[in-house]
Order: structure tokens, then C-alpha cells, then sequence
């Protein structure tokens, strides 16, 4: 039986969408002929894009099985998903696949995969909180003990019914995940999910329509639902709600699908009608996430160019570089990537970036040239002995009885200006470059 809540009628460039709810165990053929039907189903009415639920290959009995059933995006098993987006011209949203990590067998991924309509992967999403949950005599999961988190920010993907922001289920829980999404552009979030019966009853809903209406974005929520083994059960309601937050589809408590219209032109409106982002107050608190960028430009110290060769890692507000006459070996300099000749002309969002990229560094370089210190200083103004009028950070990495007491700080005042420090060749930085790029 399909369940199926409309709160505007199709039109013409409108989207329209399948959400799938399933009761996935450890029987995989069973699992897949579940969700093929469904695929099926969704490609005969016309849908550009299925939303498979957390587990939707298997829920193991115990944590042996979970690690044991694992498999890798390209198995034979994954190749028969890929093949039924091509027959059916479908994209496909998988989300929770037990994705083995061949460096580490005991704690495979809980992946997110987008999969396009020629069966190719566009992007994948490892989920970055695991749940751990134990509430005497009701329930005990714990997700770490079979799973490890993802490592980083995946940006939204656009897909054919819109920009797609990636989570996974417990992620629904950390607001400044969705937020991050929603920065990007995203215009829609999926939370592909297998939430517990006792949280599913008491925040599921209110969870989903938190998200949706912060970000006013359309929320897509796939789920398993019923018993999966006499360990683990889960919620159901798989459900869709539109950027105002009202629930636009929902399943039952059984093996189900909704269908749901997307309207992009209604995220647009609702934005421009309550502009929310942009009365933001960034000036006292912000949404910091260290996202690192690839550069194919040279980019500007002050007046002076930077080549890409010279740069070793950068993000959206900063960039880490080698020096032209360092002080040390493992002497390098990180700097905003707005010109900007004070600290306190920098908004919190760069201050904030620009120290955290410089703990990266600092870490980076000790481990590298094996030394357990660095000298991190900031010369701000003239006065102090700032001879680029840009704010940067010196970092250097330190070995005993290098420098007498607080002689580092006069070198770093004249270095630049000592005739017999010779500059080093362009091609000498770009090595160094290259062995700091891989590291980071």
C-alpha cells in the first residue's frame, strides 16, 4: 500500500520523488528484491529519484555480522543498484551502506552514495556521528562498535530535483551540519535512517521538521522500520517535509513508500520572504567548519605573488605556504586570503580559520622534521617587525640550541632583509611544497 500526502499539485518543473521505508536483516537477496520493487515502482511513475533508507543492504544480528557483511561500492551486489537507476532512468540516494574499509576490516564506513541515472557514483558521504546509545532494560547500540565516522565535510551535490545535502540518520541530532549544507546552497537534506522505537517516538518528527525549517530546505527522510531481529527495532515514518516545515509526505509502520513533489521556485520564495541567513549575526558568532580548497590560481601575499606550486594547503579564508628565506628548516607562513595588514581586521570566521590551519601545520611539521616544538608568532604592524603589510602566522619548526633566548624574534624582524640569507629558487620551494601537500 502506498502512502501518499500532497500539499500542492504536480506541475509542469516540478519534481517528483520516491521515499522508501524497509525492514531490512541480515538476508541481503531479500533486502535487494525489497528495494527493487520499489526502484521498479518509483520508475513507473515517472520519479527522477529514490531515497533508500540507513541499512537499506542488511542489519546484522550482532556486531560480528555487521562487519562480516560488509562490501565495497563497486561489489557485484552494488553493481546490480547501479544497474537498475540505468534501466529505470532513476538517481538513486543510498544511505547507510556497510562499506568496507580494506585498511581497516573491523569498522567499515556508514556511506552515503548518490548514484545518477547512468549507475555512476557523484558523490559519497561517510557519516560523521556514530550512535552510541544505552538505556538499561529498553536498548543498547553501540554504533563505534562496529562502525568508525567519517573524517570530513562532503559539499551538497546537485542532483535532477536539486542541490542535496548529505547526512546519515543520528547526524539529524547536530544542527550545524545541516546549517553548513543549507551555506552551500543546498536546497534539499537527506537523512536516510534506522532510528531506534524509543527516540524515533520522541524527537523523529520534531527532528526533521527542526531541520527543515532552520535551513528552509526540503527534508528527505528515508527509514527502516518493525523488527529486523529480536535485538533491534526501528521507527518507520519515513517522511518528507517542505521548507515551512509541514510533513508533505509520510509513510506507515510497515514496508511502504511515499511520494513527494518538489518545488524549487517554493524554496526560493520562502527564502527571499523570511531572508534569514542574511540577518545572521557572523560578528558575534559563527558557523566555522575548516573546509579544505584546491587552488588553480597564484594568490596574493600583499603586492606579491603567490605561485599554486608554493601553497601546500588552503581553505576558503586561508592558505599555508613555504618560504622564500626561511629561518629554520620547516620555516613556513599562513596567511588570510583576504589582504589584510592587522589581526583585527580579520572577522571571526578568518581569525578563527587562520589558527586553525595553523594548528594543522604546526602538527604536520613537528611529525615531518621530528622535532616535539615550533616558535608561532604573529608580527602585527611595522613596529613589531612586520615587513609584508599581511597579516600571516610564522611557524617554525624548533630544535634544541637552534637559537640563544628570544634570538628567533630578531631573526624573524631581519631575515627577509639580510643580503647573505640568499633566496631560494622557485623550483627548491615547490619540492618542499610538494612533501608538505601530501602530509596535510
Amino acid at each position: 500500500m502506498l502512502t501518499t500526502v500532497f500539499r500542492r499539485t504536480m506541475a509542469t518543473g516540478r519534481h517528483f520523488i520516491a521515499v522508501c521505508q524497509m525492514t531490512s536483516d541480515n538476508d541481503l537477496e531479500k533486502n535487494f528484491q525489497t528495494a527493487k520493487n520499489m526502484i521498479e515502482r518509483a520508475g513507473e511513475k515517472k520519479c527522477e529519484m529514490v531515497f533508500l533508507p540507513e541499512c537499506f543492504d542488511f542489519i546484522g544480528i550482532n556486531k560480528n555480522e555487521q562487519v562480516d557483511l560488509a562490501m565495497t561500492a563497486d561489489c557485484e551486489y552494488m553493481q546490480r543498484y547501479r544497474d537498475l537507476a540505468k534501466k529505470h532512468n532513476v538517481w538513486l540516494s543510498l544511505g547507510g551502506l556497510h562499506h568496507k574499509d580494506p585498511n581497516d576490516l573491523a569498522h567499515p564506513w556508514n556511506t552515503h552514495l548518490i548514484i545518477d541515472s547512468e549507475g555512476e557514483t557523484r558523490t559519497e558521504y561517510n557519516k560523521l556521528h556514530l550512535f552510541d546509545l544505552e538505556i538499561p532494560g529498553k536498548v543498547r547500540l553501540m554504533e563505534s562498535e562496529f562502525s568508525k565516522a567519517g573524517k570530513g565535510m562532503i559539499p551538497p551535490v546537485d542532483t535532477p530535483v536539486g542541490r542535496l545535502g548529505l547526512s546519515i540518520c543520528y547526524d539529524v541530532r547536530f544542527a550545524e551540519l545541516s546549517l553548513w549544507n543549507r551555506k552551500r546552497g543546498a536546497q534539499l537534506l537527506s537523512f536516510p535512517s534506522a532510528f531506534t522505537l524509543n527516540t524515533g517516538l520522541a524527537h523523529w518528527e520534531t527532528l526533521l521538521r527542526a531541520r527543515a525549517i532552520e535551513t528552509q530546505c526540503y527534508v528527505i527522510a528515508a527509514a527502516q522500520t518493525g523488527a529486523h531481529n529480536p535485538k533491534r527495532q526501528s521507527y518507520g515514518h519515513a517522511m518528507v517535509v517542505d521548507p515551512w516545515g509541514a510533513v508533505v509526505a509520510q509513510c506507515s509502520e510497515r514496508v511502504d513508500m511515499c511520494f513527494a513533489e518538489i518545488d524549487l521556485s517554493y524554496v526560493d520564495s520562502l527564502r527571499e520572504m523570511q531572508p534569514v541567513f542574511s540577518h545572521r549575526r557572523s560578528d558575534l558568532y559563527t558557523l566555522h567548519v575548516n573546509e579544505r580548497t584546491s587552488e588553480t590560481t597564484d594568490l596574493k601575499f600583499a603586492e606579491f605573488n603567490v605561485p599554486v606550486s608554493h601553497v601546500f594547503y588552503s581553505t576558503p579564508h586561508s592558505f599555508a605556504f613555504v618560504n622564500l628565506k626561511p629561518v629554520t628548516d620547516g620555516h613556513v607562513l599562513i596567511c588570510p586570503k583576504r589582504v589584510v595588514q592587522h589581526l583585527t581586521d580579520l572577522t571571526d570566521s578568518e581569525t578563527a580559520d587562520l589558527f586553525i590551519v595553523a594548528k594543522k601545520v604546526q602538527a604536520m611539521l613537528e611529525n615531518h622534521h621530528n622535532v616535539k616544538a615550533s616558535t608561532i608568532c604573529v608580527q602585527d604592524g611595522k613596529e613589531a617587525g612586520q615587513t609584508v603589510p599581511h597579516v600571516h602566522v610564522h611557524i617554525l619548526a624548533r630544535r634544541s640550541g637552534d637559537f640563544g633566548d628570544n634570538e628567533i624574534y630578531q631573526k624573524l624582524a631581519s631575515h627577509d632583509k639580510e643580503p647573505e640569507r640568499k633566496p631560494r629558487s622557485s623550483e627548491q620551494m615547490a619540492e618542499e611544497a610538494a612533501v608538505y601537500r601530501k602530509l596535510m
